[in-house]
């Protein structure tokens, strides 16, 4: 297994925090995003030497945790995928790729899960996903995004909702390409960059659920692996102060349990 996180974003959401770390360094109970994650993916059984971050804004900070760095030098004009492709060395036909957004907290189960389930792409979904937007905003359906599925295979997903019905679940930031598929997904990658068949104006600019959609149009088959809760996304200041208010009060672990409320 290697495993990939993406870390690159300005973070400007989280500023006055991020004027001086990277998004994944901000603090909630007192310890960095990314040492939570960090911890959950070895409770899931993977190795240090296995991880590589795709770093860019404040990447020097990152420097203390000894794990693979990868820069993805224009960071400022570009999204997740040009960051994910700059760890390209990083990905190993016959070994599963995990791709970790940097900015969510989770519980070792929802690796499990997610390595435990079958695809050629695996990407988890929370079934329960309303609990957490309702601590988050007050119209969770402004926020959240389309997710569907036919015959257990997603069809669709990253679009804007009409209504709940069109969201079977939410998105996390956790996706798993089978090992067997690690070159063609590479190649996949750069047939968009020559023929440009993707909703962003470049693929610099590709979100990871437009990557995902090309895939899913392109009949590869996509999976959810679904789970109840066990996560948060820390994107906004607004997310943060409600998070630390809820360790604070020690009911943080209604929505996800970090090792200190264990």
């Amino acid at each position: 297994m290697r495993v990939i996180i993406l870390a690159a974003g300005l973070g400007s959401r989280l500023r006055p925090h991020t004027d001086v770390v990277p998004k994944c360094l901000v603090k909630l109970g007192g310890k960095p995003l990314i040492q939570y994650q960090l911890e959950a993916l070895h409770q899931a059984g993977i190795n240090t030497a296995d991880i590589a971050i795709c770093s860019g804004y404040l990447s020097e900070k990152l420097e203390y945790l000894n794990i693979k760095l990868f820069k993805n030098e224009i960071y400022d004009k570009s999204n997740m995928v040009e960051s994910l492709f700059c760890g390209e060395s990083h990905m190993q036909e016959g070994e599963d790729l995990l791709i970790c957004y940097s900015d969510i907290v989770y519980e070792p189960q929802l690796i499990k899960s997610l390595i435990n389930t079958q695809g050629e792409v695996v990407v988890s979904a929370d079934l329960d996903w309303l609990k957490l937007w309702s601590h988050r905003m007050d119209n969770p359906l402004d926020d959240a995004e389309t997710f569907k599925t036919d015959n257990g295979r997603i069809c669709e997903l990253g679009e804007k909702p009409d209504s709940y019905d069109d969201i079977e679940a939410q998105f996390v930031g956790l996706i798993k390409v089978s090992g067997s598929r690690i070159s063609q997904f590479i190649d996949f990658y750069r047939d968009l960059k020559q023929k440009s068949v993707y909703q962003e104006p470049s693929v610099q600019s590709m979100y990871m659920t437009s990557l995902l959609s090309a895939l899913i149009a392109n009949d590869w088959v996509v999976v959810p692996s679904y789970h109840h809760g066990g996560w948060v996304e820390v994107d906004t200041l607004d997310d943060l102060k409600t998070y630390q208010s809820m360790y604070d009060q020690r009911r943080l672990d209604g929505l996800v349990r970090l090792p200190s409320l264990e």
